[in-house]
């Protein structure tokens, strides 16, 4: 296929797996519980032609929190966030440095790529929201500057063990970008978030950068969103300014889609591919192949085809409890991006 195509990451845990997380089974018989889900999202990833694939987060806590696993420095006092139907998030508080993960992406990438016969992606969380960890008031001893040494030392090196790894692209989820104009329209925060990560990048080689990717969305969770709302122009051409090689834009849920290509293609610079989101994961109905084929069309009057792909907005479970979109209507979403996507390509004559 000419025209790329990749997954966001989550996909929706199956029963059993949930089912023995919630009943707090011994660790082996949850080990072999999530090794089956895994292997199962893996291979079905692979009969649909996904010519990419992730190990659908099946064994991650969540997209945003897995490198606090095994963390004893934190309590769950932190920042909330709060969706449009009322239900919120709320991230843990640090309480004491030095600042290290618990846990980084590099297993999981090690564990997918053991069942994997395709190239696999990995999905990593952006350091700006692991910024939200420290608290507002300080903490004594630890000053921030300090914590966010410690930080960037971190996510590089979480970044670097996925390249290292053998990822065929590493993907920071960057959701807090949007969200942070709700918080200061102002753009203060994010203008900080967005010279946190490129602190990061700036880390990496040219070449390697055009292996690392961020991706944006609304924040879709349990079919809701924190921040659809916010205006794309206000976030795009910051966003574009981060120095990474891929950007993964949710664009399927938004209403005027042309709107935002046109401030994308305004916006982009040379060596920056741009994934467009061509289903959404919030939507229960499941978008038929033609339908992401025009939506791909669409974006080619606004982007050269070379520098063109395709994704899903969201992850479809983007938290272990998220449930409110089924296994079947995830992998049905994926395999229209996946035809839509070749449709387009043979019709475009790339």
């Amino acid at each position: 296929m000419s025209i790329p195509t990749e997954p966001i990451g989550s996909m929706p845990r199956p029963a059993y797996l949930l089912d023995g997380m919630a009943r707090a089974v011994p660790a082996d018989e949850l080990a072999g519980l999530a090794e089956q889900a895994l292997t199962e999202t893996i291979k079905r990833l692979e009969e649909l032609g996904s010519p990419v694939v992730t190990d659908g987060e099946q064994t991650k806590p969540s997209f945003a929190t897995y490198p606090l696993t095994g963390i004893d420095t934190l309590v769950p006092d932190g920042v909330v966030i709060p969706f449009a139907d009322g239900h919120t998030r709320q991230l843990p508080r640090l309480t004491a440095g030095p600042f290290r993960y618990g846990t980084f992406a590099a297993g999981y990438l090690a564990a997918a790529r053991r069942i994997a016969t395709v190239p696999v992606k990995q999905a990593v969380i952006a350091p700006s929201a692991l910024s939200l960890l420290y608290p507002a008031d300080g903490i004594d001893g630890y000053p921030r500057e300090q914590f966010i040494a410690d930080l960037v030392d971190q996510a590089e090196r979480d970044i670097r063990q996925c390249l290292d790894g053998g990822a065929a692209s590493v993907q920071l989820d960057f959701t807090e970008g949007r969200l942070s104009l709700k918080l200061d329209p102002s753009k203060g925060v994010l203008r900080d978030f967005v010279d946190l990560n490129n602190t990061v990048l700036d880390r990496f080689s040219a070449e390697e950068r055009t292996r690392i990717g961020v991706h944006t969305c609304p924040g879709g969770d349990q079919d809701s969103a924190h921040s659809l709302d916010v205006d794309y122009a206000e976030l795009l051409p910051e966003l574009l300014r981060l120095h990474a090689g891929n950007f993964y834009l949710q664009l399927a849920s938004e209403q005027d889609r042309r709107r935002v290509l046109g401030i994308v293609r305004d916006h982009v610079t040379d060596g920056q591919r741009i994934f467009v989101g061509v289903v959404d994961p919030i939507d229960p109905r499941v978008e038929t192949a033609e339908e992401v084929r025009d939506r791909v069309l669409e974006a080619a009057e606004f982007l050269p085809v070379d520098r063109l792909g395709t994704c899903d907005d969201c992850g479809f479970s983007p938290f272990a409890d998220d449930t409110s979109t089924s296994r079947d209507t995830a992998f049905a979403k994926v395999r229209a991006r996946i035809e839509g996507t070749a449709l387009a390509a043979e019709a475009l004559g790339v």
